[in-house]
Parts: structure tokens; sequence; C-alpha cells
């Protein structure tokens, strides 16, 4: 069972993955100081997996879908370890305040997403 549940979350992985990869290539004006596509990658996948666990939570959902979805998908396209590094990056690189607003903006519209994501999911 081990064996099958880590199939799911690999290639769930992988395509979450490749999709962040994509999404990061996309050239947005100010991105050079402002991480602006992790910022959206991030909030993309908050909502999306809001929603997951929404409709997860209404519905019989096999295991394996909800552990490619969440844990795979989400997982690997969600960038936590990258906001880290970009905001370790600003901070080294003297941009404080940029910094800040970035951390700010990061965990409340992430937070405000999943919400608007079980509403979307139907759960509020």
């Amino acid at each position: 069972h081990v064996m099958v549940s880590c199939l799911f979350v690999g290639v769930g992985g992988f395509i979450g993955s490749v999709f962040r990869y994509l999404i990061g290539l996309v050239p947005i004006k100010g991105n050079e100081l402002f991480p602006i596509n992790t910022l959206l990658i991030n909030i993309a996948g908050a909502l999306v997996i809001g929603i997951i666990a929404a409709l997860a939570s209404k519905m019989n959902v096999e295991k394996n879908l909800l552990l490619f979805l969440k844990t795979g998908l989400c997982g690997g396209f969600t960038t936590f370890s990258t906001f880290s590094l970009d905001t370790y990056n600003l901070f080294k690189n003297g941009h404080v305040g940029v910094a800040a607003i970035y951390v700010v903006l990061s965990v409340f519209l992430c937070l405000a997403v999943v919400f608007a994501g079980e509403i979307v999911g139907g759960l509020k």
C-alpha cells in the first residue's frame, strides 16, 4: 500500500513541479526585485489545496487521489522553500522593506485564498 501511495504522490509531485517551473519562466515586469512569480504560485496553490480539502470533506474521496492532489500536485507546485530563499536573499541584499512586504503578502493572501477555496468548494 505504501508503495502505491508513494507512486501517486510522486506522479502528482512531478506534475506540480513542472507546472511551477513553467510558471516561474513567465516574464513579469518588476520580478527583478519582487518575486511575484513565487507569490502567484503560492497563492494559486493555496487556493487549489483549499478547494481540494473542502471537496474532500464533503465527498468520499479515495485516499490515493487525495495523496496525488494534495501532497503530490499541490506540494510539488507550491514553493515555500523558494519563498524562504527569496526572502532570505532580499534581506541579505538589503531590501528589508520589500522582504517584509513579501512575507506579509504571502502569508495573508495564501491564508485568505485557502478560506476562499473552502467557500468555492462549498464548505462555508
